[in-house]
């Protein structure tokens, strides 16, 4: 038991990280995204509103490693993934509209 222990220890950097702390990292990639500069609650809009968001903070940022449309979809993917994954059915639905809308901003074809 002790050498698990020790392992756990390296790979946190040998901080012990609360287990509090470890369930809440995607929310703060939410808040304080280094790509986007995203707007508060913006997750909690209508599809288009997410949508026009979205593209406005992928256009603005100079610190993205992709192109704009790329990032602002990874974004709403990251959110659906991870800091979403307790949503309701409607917000859900909310979130696979706002990529449908994403698309059409850019004029993409909707999968």
């Amino acid at each position: 038991m002790p050498v698990r222990r020790k392992l756990r220890a390296r790979a946190n950097g040998g901080k012990g990280a609360s287990a509090a702390n470890q369930r809440r990292w995607s929310r703060e990639v939410t808040e304080r995204s280094n790509a986007l500069d995203l707007e508060t609650r913006v997750f909690t809009r209508s599809p288009k509103e997410i949508a026009r968001s979205l593209k406005r903070a992928a256009e603005q940022s100079s610190r993205r490693k992709s192109s704009p449309f790329r990032s602002a979809m990874s974004m709403l993917t990251f959110y659906e993934n991870r800091a979403g994954r307790n949503l309701s059915a409607s917000r859900k639905q909310a979130i696979h509209r706002a990529k449908d809308e994403l698309r059409k901003l850019y004029r993409r074809q909707p999968k």
